[in-house]
């Protein structure tokens, strides 16, 4: 345990914001699988729309690099087109 201050004040700060990173990445993940789960439903674009949408913001605050983000919006792309192409056939 710190006995400096400022120390104990970072690790603090450092607990709350590994906490907000945690709920972030938690919804992130889960906005994904929802978005997976939804395609052939009506729901399929806002369902995509939406996990696209917590990925930039995950970006955006920091969360994760904007280079992940980008990798994680290709690969989800890349999951729903193959999905779609089995309901279709």
């Amino acid at each position: 345990m710190a006995n400096i201050k400022s120390q104990i004040k970072r690790n603090k700060q450092n607990e709350v914001d590994r906490d907000r990173n945690r709920a972030v990445k938690s919804e992130m993940r889960t906005r994904t699988k929802t978005a997976v789960k939804a395609v052939g439903t009506e729901n399929e674009e806002t369902a995509l729309r939406a996990a696209i949408k917590r990925i930039d913001k995950a970006a955006s605050k920091g969360v994760i690099h904007k280079n992940n983000a980008a990798n994680k919006k290709s690969g989800l792309m890349r999951r729903i087109n193959a999905l779609r192409t089995k309901v279709d056939a």
